[in-house]
């Protein structure tokens, strides 16, 4: 197998020898969405599902 030139951006300490190719692909493809905010955003929406 052929390996991919390395991200400048990743770190040495990754590790992603546990990984298993394509595991969350078909969700992705079903449209999941992920939205990430700030921590002071989200001290604004007390009663939101995450961290329930």
């Amino acid at each position: 197998m052929k390996r991919a030139k390395r991200d400048p951006d990743m770190l040495e300490e990754y590790d992603f020898s546990g990984g298993v190719r394509g595991e969350h692909a078909k969700r992705y493809a079903e449209g999941a969405n992920v939205v990430v905010i700030d921590p002071d955003v989200a001290e604004l929406f007390p009663r939101s599902r995450h961290g329930q």
